[in-house]
């Protein structure tokens, strides 16, 4: 049994898109255009070295999500490979304002730091 992928509404697909290649070096593909539920569209995101991808999704009845917890998902977690990619990613997104907490060693085990996509949603990266 594999994770085939994980699915992201977004206001702003382009911004979206560029984030996850800019920030986690991934491929982005062309955007789909639904038949059946119109001014839905989305494009697949892979990861490097990654089989299971992430779907960007938007529509127009897309609103600002409400801060705070929630039923639903909460975050993704995606391995960096090392501690000095945390590091060096985390430097990134706080220079440009998504960091929302730094490198550290959690009590679970994981060394990780947490940033936010240009929508805010959450993505843990670990070592």
């Amino acid at each position: 049994m594999n994770l085939a992928h994980v699915a992201l509404w977004t206001r702003d697909l382009d911004s979206a898109a560029a984030f996850w290649e800019s920030y986690f070096n991934a491929t982005v593909g062309a955007p789909y255009y639904s038949a059946r539920r119109l001014g839905f569209v989305s494009r697949f995101v892979s990861l490097p070295g990654c089989a299971s991808k992430i779907e960007l999704m938007t529509g127009p009845w897309i609103t600002e999500s409400e801060a705070g917890d929630s039923v639903g998902w909460d975050h993704i977690a995606i391995s960096l490979g090392s501690k000095d990619e945390v590091d060096r990613l985390a430097r990134i997104c706080k220079e440009d304002g998504l960091l929302e907490s730094g490198p550290r060693m959690t009590g679970d085990g994981y060394y990780e730091a947490v940033i936010r996509t240009t929508d805010g949603t959450a993505i843990e990266v670990t070592s």
